[in-house]
């Protein structure tokens, strides 16, 4: 888990303004926080709300995308009105993402999403909920290694897929519980064609998670969850080689480096390594 010491500034008039770390790395999240002078925080036209917290002050979770290019940028903190109150600098830099390549039968490669797939998983995405459910650490959902880590570029059969990973795999044997990164609402659980078994959690204040590959369900939908609940088990349904759990974060939407908020081990050998390459150029 990779959290940096608190960055603090205090503005002629006493208020505070926080940015957590105030370097970071491409898929990486910035902790924002401020006294209830700031409403929301924009960083290279993204715009976030700030939450009130239980110590009086306010908390956003700003995402830097995986895509994003490297350099530095100014995170504004915004009051109701949408104007500037107080700016820091935030450095984003080079994640240097490897390449993977991942042998997969063209049966399952050309598997389409099912009807309203996309459009369901994106209108969860784009669901930002008030309420906060989540806690720190969070948690992996279960105790495998990973045999492919967040951001690598994918490549099927040797051809550029021109996406890149935007969770982990997580090795487990079929049936293996899977459990929720942290508390929250269930708001998906579906059997879709691409990715399969499929439960997603609203954790709050921009927080999200979603599960693939699953072969049945423990949940359902509107659920209030703990990091103790079974979501369901561990399976190869959907665009699947072998049983696992494909799981990724979302900070308002944007996939995020999962290893940021919990410590996770990657499997000492893998079928499909990752192996180095050139930076790839961000859009």
């Amino acid at each position: 888990m990779r959290w940096s010491i608190l960055f603090l500034a205090v503005s002629a008039w006493g208020q505070t303004f926080s940015v957590t770390p105030p370097v970071a790395r491409q898929g990486e999240t910035l902790k924002v926080t401020s006294d209830k002078t700031a409403h929301s925080a924009r960083l290279h036209g993204r715009t976030i709300t700030l939450f009130p917290q239980e110590d009086g002050r306010v908390l956003g979770l700003m995402p830097v995308p995986v895509l994003e290019k490297p350099g530095g940028y100014e995170l504004e903190f915004l009051d109701d009105k949408g104007d500037v109150v107080h700016s820091e600098p935030v450095t984003v830099t080079n994640a240097h993402y490897p390449k993977q390549n991942i042998v997969i039968a063209p049966s399952i490669a050309g598997l389409k999403p099912s009807p309203g797939e996309q459009e369901t998983v994106n209108d969860f995405r784009k669901t930002v909920s008030s309420v906060r459910y989540w806690q720190e650490p969070l948690h992996a959902p279960e105790s495998g290694c990973l045999t492919s880590p967040f951001g690598v570029m994918r490549l099927h059969n040797g051809k550029p897929t021109g996406d890149y990973h935007a969770g982990v795999d997580q090795r487990g044997a079929a049936g293996t519980p899977i459990h929720p990164v942290a508390a929250g609402v269930v708001k998906i659980v579906k059997p879709y064609n691409l990715r399969g078994g499929t439960v997603a959690v609203d954790h709050g204040q921009g927080l999200q998670s979603i599960y693939l590959h699953m072969s049945s369900f423990a949940a359902k939908e509107g659920d209030h969850v703990t990091p103790d609940s079974v979501l369901g088990y561990v399976g190869t349904t959907g665009r699947s080689t072998g049983p696992h759990v494909h799981w990724t974060i979302y900070v308002h939407g944007v996939a995020v480096d999962p290893n940021q908020w919990m410590t996770l081990k990657n499997c000492p050998v893998t079928t499909h390594a990752a192996t180095p390459a050139h930076p790839h150029k961000p859009a």
